[in-house]
């Protein structure tokens, strides 16, 4: 069955988007075993747009975070491809647009590691945007954002919390519902929720020429 489409934001059209969700093997270096990453542009979208790979890591995946996170043990991922082979379709499914997710240092860390050569337009982190908008909530953890803003995580219910194309789904949610709820424009968008090192501080109106 066609999941549903979701109407964008007024305030984010215009804007290429790509939402972002990465797992890993739960080593000290972590290899991504999971990426999901929903393409968003014009006027509407779907979560049968979103595009997912498991990957093989080097490096065995640890019992906790199979256990605890993700659910995703070394049996799942043993014949799936290695990185480097899915490494070009993810990089071309990245170029050239805005990277979002939920708590997104960690995305835009991991994936820097795994794509030296990548660096985003933009980082725009849903935690930090909810932080700004919703603030003196008791936790900002995604599962804890999708109950309170009673986001429909339906589409994807049958992939659970913590796989990557859920998370992605969920916070191309939040970050619908955080956009319609104020009338921010984008550069407000940005300012609010963008990650300090690919922001442009405000310039303070009037003063010397």
């Amino acid at each position: 069955m066609t999941a549903p489409h979701m109407e964008i934001p007024a305030a984010l059209r215009g804007h290429d988007i790509a939402v972002v969700d990465v797992e890993g093997n739960g080593q000290s270096a972590p290899e991504i075993i999971e990426i999901a990453i929903l393409p968003v542009a014009g006027t509407v979208v779907s979560p049968d747009e979103l595009r997912s790979w498991l990957v093989r890591p080097r490096n065995p995946i640890t019992a906790i975070v199979t256990r605890k996170v993700h659910g995703i043990s070394n049996d799942d991922v043993a014949d799936c491809p290695e990185w480097g082979e899915v490494a070009p379709q993810v990089s071309r499914a990245l170029f050239g647009r805005t990277l979002v997710a939920h708590n997104a240092n960690v995305e835009q860390r991991v994936l820097t590691a795994h794509l030296p050569e990548w660096k985003p337009l933009m980082v725009l982190d849903t935690m930090r945007l909810a932080k700004a908008l919703w603030p003196g909530l008791k936790s900002y953890a995604l599962a804890s954002l999708i109950e309170h803003a009673q986001l429909d995580t339906t589409a994807l219910a049958h992939e659970g919390h913590h796989r990557a194309g859920f998370d992605a789904w969920a916070a191309w949610q939040l970050l619908c519902r955080l956009v319609r709820g104020t009338e921010l424009d984008w550069d407000a968008i940005i300012q609010a929720g963008g990650l300090p090192e690919f922001v442009t501080p405000p310039q303070p109106e009037g003063g010397l020429w």
